[in-house]
């Protein structure tokens, strides 16, 4: 519900998506107490869905995701993505549909780690260092081939999958690939003031 710019950070997010020419409908899913509002915040889109989440992420995606194939049954390709990464370019999402048009059935944006990463035990000790050079950050929209996510949210219900922070990890959990585009660091989230203030920033400067 942050204001970027004087525009809701779900607004710009989604507006982003539809503006992109790869994304034919929007499903958005929210808190119950937040339905009204964020209705009233897409007047005259008719390809703006708004429906009530659950109490965690994977609930919430699969609620929208029920809502969505219902709606639209022709789907082929599914984004999900983070209202909160309100700049995601357009020619992301453009790639990320065209990686799953081509054949894959998960496919996500990453970009390469610059800062060393640690694992820190619970005392504070370190109790070792990654290698850097194969890892990457992951963002959204992460696409998916509209079966793919469909089996994995039919065993997300299975134990081990409770606090999934993304869907990727549950079409891994499959035993499926999962795809790599390179990311954008314009996709980054939304989540403190810091970011916010460099949102602020980057929109001003536009």
């Amino acid at each position: 519900m942050v204001r970027l710019g004087g525009v809701p950070l779900v607004v710009r997010t989604v507006d982003g998506l539809l503006d992109s020419g790869a994304v034919d409908a929007v499903v958005v899913a929210v808190r119950v107490v937040d339905l009204d509002l964020v209705r009233g915040m897409f007047p005259g889109r008719d390809r703006v869905d708004v429906v009530a989440g659950g109490s965690d992420r994977t609930s919430s995606v699969r609620a929208a995701l029920e809502h969505g194939l219902a709606a639209y049954p022709a789907t082929h390709t599914v984004l999900v993505h983070d209202a909160a990464r309100a700049l995601t370019p357009a020619s992301l999402v453009a790639d990320l549909v065209a990686a799953v048009a081509a054949g894959a059935g998960a496919v996500v944006p990453v970009l390469p780690l610059a800062d060393t990463v640690k694992e820190v035990g619970p005392g504070g000790g370190v109790l070792a260092t990654a290698d850097r050079s194969v890892l990457r950050a992951v963002q959204t929209p992460q696409a998916f081939e509209v079966s793919t996510l469909r089996r994995a949210y039919a065993a997300a219900s299975e134990p081990g999958a409770a606090g999934a922070t993304d869907d990727a990890w549950l079409v891994e959990r499959l035993g499926e690939p999962v795809l790599t585009v390179p990311g954008d660091p314009l996709a980054f989230k939304i989540t403190t003031p810091w970011d916010l203030r460099l949102a602020e920033m980057l929109v001003g400067a536009k």
